[in-house]
């Protein structure tokens, strides 16, 4: 049969490989011949796997012998801070540019074991440091529904190759938001789990205490269907939770009580059209039985703030291993310290500079206890905000973002503005819980509709009550 990528879903495309309607390697290659292209306008793969059509005929080998699996021989692709063996990975770094991976990712490997055919990297903001994908080394990612404006970021990459189909699903990696904005502004499913369902082994760390891999996916099924393939314990991974966390979070309610941290989620700054369609939203979920309630996280407005007082302070120790030493990129100088200055300077972006400089500042002598940790101390109490709303709602719901994608080049000039297109996602990220987003909609913007996505939170663990949220999205309102 013909392969038309935009009708796929991985679910369908994995029923299709069952029923002999066409190999994986035919799938592959129509994945590979839309990306090719489609990609030289959006910037969204830095690089295609020549290896990709030998993956998926292994996957038609297994499946040969009576293997099945709902990943087996499914094109995906990986951002470009998860490593996969023997390719390379530059976290969108010009200082890492020549780097290639050693080993797979604990991510890598379990979609590999799984079946999966990796169809290439994807684009991202340097090092995850950014919002909209402008602050790659290599050029910005643009959005499939309208190449004037950003896909989002940090993973931007990995949300444009699901929405342009050119990929199946993908993973990325989610700080501060970086999976759930983009899937909003790319109209897509992204997923950020508990922090510890899925391993870091293998990711690129930015923060060390918010970083954590999650799919994007066309629809909640499909999400969900890669969730359950790269979660689980890893002994690599000291921050990995035992596998008995899973089995104690199960049993997902029909009906949900969802709240709404109403003074937060219509607050000043949101686009009136995104509060519009959030309201609609919310309406379409009650009439189809669930509970909404207004509910209050009393510190949720410092979550910013705090974010971006204790990542900056974690990016900036993680990155001091990019010396000239030990990875990548080597621009010598006199003397060693003008070896790491060069170096740095001329490998990192702008962006990371400024990160670098902020953390190393809020950790200096004089200004670690009116910095870091008065962050820590109020870090801990929006905590517990999310802890004592959960014993009365099952999950929260918020837009994803406050905008609609916004246009390249728009915010290069304010970081200020930009870092506040985070407003509701950094929240999960501080708490640790999981939180979800799925399209709700669109909106009309200079000719162009673009995408809106609505963001559920849960209690730790309780992803099932995500999904659950995300399909009753997907069966009222769209």
């Amino acid at each position: 049969m013909a392969i038309d990528p935009k009708q796929l879903t991985i679910a369908k495309a994995a029923a299709h490989l069952a029923h002999k309607d066409f190999s994986a390697e035919e799938l592959t290659q129509a994945y590979l011949d839309a990306a090719e292209k489609k990609n030289p306008e959006i910037n969204a793969y830095l690089e295609l796997f020549s290896d990709a059509r030998d993956a998926a005929k292994a996957a038609d080998a297994r499946r040969a012998k009576g293997e099945t699996n709902p990943l087996l021989g499914i094109p995906l692709a990986m951002k470009d801070n998860i490593l996969i063996k023997g390719k390379h990975a530059s976290s969108a770094s010009k200082i890492l540019e020549t780097y290639v991976a050693p080993y797979d990712a604990t991510a890598t490997k379990r979609l590999k074991d799984a079946g999966a055919v990796f169809l290439g990297r994807t684009n991202m903001d340097e090092f995850a440091m950014g919002g909209s994908t402008e602050n790659s080394a290599f050029g910005p990612t643009k959005n499939p529904h309208d190449t004037t404006r950003v896909p989002g970021g940090s993973s931007g990459g990995s949300a444009a190759v699901v929405a342009a189909d050119i990929a199946l699903g993908s993973l990325g990696s989610d700080t501060g938001g970086s999976i759930r904005q983009p899937a909003s502004f790319c109209g897509v499913v992204g997923l950020k789990p508990t922090y510890g369902a899925v391993s870091r082994f293998g990711l690129m760390a930015m923060a060390s205490s918010l970083d954590q891999i999650g799919p994007f996916a066309k629809n909640v099924e499909d999400t969900e269907i890669l969730f359950n393939a790269i979660k689980g314990n890893d002994p690599l991974d000291s921050t990995s939770a035992p596998d008995a966390r899973f089995a104690s979070a199960s049993g997902a309610k029909t009906k949900l009580r969802i709240g709404v941290p109403e003074s937060f989620a219509y607050g000043e700054g949101v686009d009136p059209e995104v509060v519009a369609n959030f309201k609609e939203t919310l309406a379409a979920l009650a009439k189809a039985g669930h509970e909404i309630v207004p509910i209050e996280l009393s510190h949720i407005t410092h979550s910013l703030a705090v974010y971006y007082i204790l990542m900056p302070a974690e990016a900036s120790t993680n990155l001091a291993r990019y010396d000239g030493v030990r990875f990548g990129m080597l621009k010598e100088g006199a003397k060693l310290f003008d070896d790491y200055a060069e170096t740095r300077g001329a490998g990192f972006g702008r962006e990371v500079r400024r990160r670098i400089l902020l953390g190393a500042y809020v950790l200096s002598s004089g200004y670690y206890d009116a910095y870091y940790h008065k962050a820590t101390a109020v870090r801990a109490m929006i905590e517990a905000d999310f802890a004592r709303a959960f014993t009365d709602v099952d999950i929260i719901a918020t837009p994803t973002a406050p905008t609609p994608a916004f246009a390249i080049g728009e915010k290069s000039s304010d970081p200020l503005q930009m870092y506040l297109a985070d407003i509701f996602t950094v929240p999960a990220n501080l708490a640790g819980v999981p939180g979800i987003s799925v399209p709700s909609g669109s909106m009309l913007r200079d000719g162009k509709m673009l995408p809106l996505g609505i963001q559920f939170l849960a209690p730790h663990f309780r992803e099932d009550m995500l999904f659950a949220a995300g399909k009753s999205v997907e069966e009222h309102t769209q």
